[in-house]
């Protein structure tokens, strides 16, 4: 369960520990923000094909993979706000000293990015956003509670008797039985912890991110995705029930540098079932940055 190559913690501005992962290579830093109920590390299969151009780092957000759950709030909820999200990107590139880094996000991961970028101009020299969780609209939606993503993560099974029993649980039906299998693998071996009685839990406990569904798109990141000076990429998977090409084509109309990808055949979880072909168009598109 618990893997030993943790690179470091980094203490967010709420003081929430955030576990940080050297993922390997050399060059120009790319930090990997990962989505909802995942971790870095189960983007290994990814991320291992971008090595070869850049240093990578993943961290942990929190409540997830080996990261603390944050402080809670006055109603006794954890701190769980897109913009506690934000934060924790800067906490992170602050931390590590990175410099003129490029980031790659993953569904909520994508839009921390872009929310840390608006915050912060000039955080990262490019982008690249795999379906971001941002609504066309300058009036986001309130919190829901009971919003269907929430209702189906509260009814997610938490504790298996064994790492190899969660797997098979998860290859066996949709949606994790579109992952590729060693990026599924990665997922259960390092998303799971010591349990009672000798079983495995979840880290990310399933009422964390039903609270993560409910107020993900509360945020105004569209309002002011004009200010985003750096480039960005904004993709998506062609069958994807989530965040399609209509929507990043709103998205892209408020971005001063913006180019629309749309991978064949891939769903809302393309990094993770696709990793080579999510991989080439990341090179693809930093290395038009590069070469301009």
């Amino acid at each position: 369960m618990t893997d030993t190559s943790i690179s470091g913690l980094v203490t967010s501005r709420d003081g929430t520990r955030l576990a940080v992962h050297d993922l390997g290579g050399k060059g120009q830093p790319l930090l990997i923000a990962h989505a909802t109920g995942f971790h870095a590390r189960a983007y290994r299969p990814f991320t291992e094909l971008l090595t070869s151009d850049f240093h990578v780092i993943g961290y942990d957000a929190r409540s997830h993979g080996e990261s603390d759950a944050p402080p809670v709030d006055q109603a006794g909820k954890p701190r769980l706000d897109p913009l506690d999200f934000a934060g924790d990107v800067l906490s992170v590139v602050d931390a590590l000293g990175l410099e003129d880094p490029v980031g790659f996000g993953h569904s909520a991961g994508a839009s921390a990015l872009v929310l840390a970028e608006e915050e912060q101009p000039a955080t990262f020299a490019a982008l690249y956003c795999f379906e971001p969780v941002i609504v066309p609209s300058d009036d986001p939606p309130p919190h829901d509670p009971d919003n269907p993503l929430s209702r189906r993560a509260r009814l997610r099974r938490r504790t298996f008797p064994s790492l190899q029993a969660a797997y098979d649980n998860y290859a066996s039906k949709p949606p994790l039985a579109l992952l590729a299998p060693d990026a599924l693998r990665a997922y259960v071996e390092l998303g799971f912890e010591a349990g009672p009685e000798g079983a495995v839990q979840l880290c990310c406990e399933p009422e964390h991110e039903a609270l993560m569904y409910a107020q993900g798109l509360t945020h105004h990141a569209f309002c002011r995705l004009g200010d985003l000076s750096c480039p960005v990429t904004l993709a998506c998977g062609e069958t994807t029930d989530a965040i399609g090409p209509d929507i990043l084509a709103s998205l892209a109309a408020r971005m001063p540098q913006c180019q629309v990808e749309v991978l064949p055949g891939l769903g809302h979880f393309g990094p993770l079932e696709d990793p080579q072909a999510v991989a080439a168009s990341v090179l693809a598109s930093f290395g038009r940055r590069r070469q301009r």
